[in-house]
């Protein structure tokens, strides 16, 4: 009687790998997919995010630090100061950057292959009514205060290369925008994301 408990025991645990083997691959981002020649420019888009989150890092530590009781005219004028200082340092910047075509390539190929039908015709929607229309595709300004943010849903941030906490993805129209959180400028962009 133990034997055949034991034995129901290891069938047990060994369904219960294969179901998690089975729901973890499912739930996979889309980068696994990715050729090596795409893992390498996923690759140097991340180096790319990373050497502008650590330029604004190393300019937000040289401005006076914030108290926890800042009032709202010093946070504002916090995040004056950070825009200033990162836009001097980032004067010689373009379009394209960060974006490079390949990874811009990349990035609407997952877009493409992660949203087909109706959740592409409804992501479209929610793009496109959002109340972010006229915003300049211009890098080193600040995202519009009055304009929408839409909001990436958790599967396709879950399928895009990862960012930083600093740095968010953004749509604008049709476009993809790379945002940073805290000082609100726009690092870069890409044309058409959505299919």
């Amino acid at each position: 009687m133990k034997s055949v408990g034991k034995c129901y025991s290891v069938l047990f645990l060994v369904m219960a790998a294969i179901q998690f083997r089975a729901d973890a691959q499912s739930t996979v981002p889309a980068m696994a997919g990715l050729s090596s020649q795409d893992r390498m420019t996923v690759a140097d888009l991340e180096k790319r995010v990373r050497e502008y989150t650590e330029l604004r890092e190393r300019l937000e530590l040289e401005l006076p630090k914030l108290s926890k009781e800042a009032t709202p005219e010093q946070i504002e004028s916090h995040k004056t100061a950070l825009q200033k200082s990162v836009l001097n340092a980032r004067a010689g910047s373009k379009h394209e950057d960060v974006f490079t075509p390949a990874a811009a390539k990349i990035i609407r190929t997952i877009i493409k292959s992660g949203f087909k039908g109706d959740d592409r015709a409804d992501l479209r929607k929610t793009v496109l009514e959002a109340e972010n229309k006229g915003i300049p595709l211009k890098i080193n300004i600040p995202y519009p205060e009055d304009k929408e943010f839409v909001e990436m849903s958790p599967t396709l941030l879950q399928a895009l290369p990862k960012l930083p906490k600093q740095l968010r993805y953004r749509f604008a129209g049709r476009n993809m925008l790379l945002v940073d959180r805290e000082n609100g400028l726009i690092v870069d962009y890409m044309t058409n994301a959505i299919p």
